[in-house]
């Protein structure tokens, strides 16, 4: 559609730009840096994700007035991959009930065998399993308040000695060796021992937020709100640098009944304005930085899982040509 020469109009237009984690993915996949940058990569998202069609500038020979700016932090529930795997550090004990089958010999390494007792005789065992697992039993287990539990013939758990070296069980006549020797033995694996198997995967683990979600000081949102810096740059000028807390949402879901934590009150008024407008001309970059200052928080939320998405907004007036 042709512009109409020398006729301009002002819109109520707020432009926005998003830094998203697709899910089983973490954060540093999508920004490695200690910055998260909005307004600078707007190439291949969506409508949901930005409204810019290039980098660091409006659309055309556009100008902006922006009025106010706010953070936006999704707050959905992470999903985990398969991979890494999570094994535990020592071996745990498989707990038997009293034997009803013959007695059994155990053949280690493959080498030796040797006779240690019937089938009530105290085993171990070695777990591995995948971080989508791991993740599962630990919320139930935290919301049933007993240990999770699994069995000798499940995947990833290996029967082995007090030492932790693999063990293979021979009998005779009996279908089902495994059953037999634990008789219906149950692993159980408390929330130290799960937690204690995150740990061992290092940057592939969890951010603490989303291991121990909804403790208060943990809340993935009041972690990311209270450790970072956001600075909006015109120009290669800084207009305002604040605390991110300086920038409430006013947007999202809100509830004063549940665990549920918002960056704000769900109100377009409920968040920050410029005392006097900052305007972008046409061509002028213009970008949005929010920094993690220090390294040891930096490390923990670069471990986000997502789907999780933070919106920066930029809230105001665009003036552009009639079309």
């Amino acid at each position: 559609m042709a512009r109409v020469q020398g006729v301009r109009e002002k819109v109520h237009l707020p432009i926005y730009d998003c830094v998203a984690v697709e899910p089983e993915k973490q954060l540093r996949e999508a920004e490695a840096s200690s910055a998260l940058k909005f307004f600078v990569n707007v190439q291949n998202k969506t409508k949901l994700q930005t409204n810019l069609q290039s980098a660091s500038l409006l659309p055309h020979y556009n100008t902006f007035e922006a009025r106010a700016m706010r953070v936006v932090i999704s707050d959905l529930p992470p999903e985990f991959p398969e991979e890494p795997e999570g094994e535990t550090e020592d071996p745990v004990a498989v707990m038997n009930d009293p034997p009803t089958g013959p007695p059994v010999q155990f053949r280690q390494d493959g080498t030796t065998t040797s006779t240690v007792g019937s089938a009530n005789k105290l085993v171990f065992a070695s777990v591995k399993l995948p971080l989508n697992e791991i993740m599962k039993l630990l919320a139930e287990a935290r919301e049933s308040g007993d240990d999770a539990e699994l069995k000798p013939d499940d995947d990833g758990v290996e029967i082995v000695d007090d030492q932790g070296s693999p063990l293979t069980i021979s009998t005779s006549g009996t279908p089902s060796p495994l059953q037999n020797i634990n008789n219906g033995g149950v692993i159980s694996l408390s929330v130290a021992d799960l937690e204690g198997m995150l740990d061992g995967l290092d940057k592939k683990a969890p951010a603490k937020a989303q291991i121990s979600p909804s403790n208060g000081a943990g809340n993935l949102i009041s972690q990311l709100v209270y450790n970072t810096v956001t600075t909006f740059y015109v120009g290669e000028k800084v207009m305002i640098q604040m605390p991110t807390w300086f920038f409430p949402g006013g947007a999202g879901p809100y509830s004063e009944q549940s665990k549920l934590i918002t960056h704000g009150e769900p109100s377009p008024l409920a968040t920050f304005r410029f005392a006097e407008p900052i305007y972008i001309d046409k061509q002028q970059n213009f970008r949005v930085e929010i920094e993690v200052p220090d390294s040891d928080v930096l490390k923990d939320i670069q471990k986000i899982y997502g789907p999780f998405n933070i919106w920066v907004v930029l809230d105001g007036f665009m003036t552009r040509d009639v079309q």
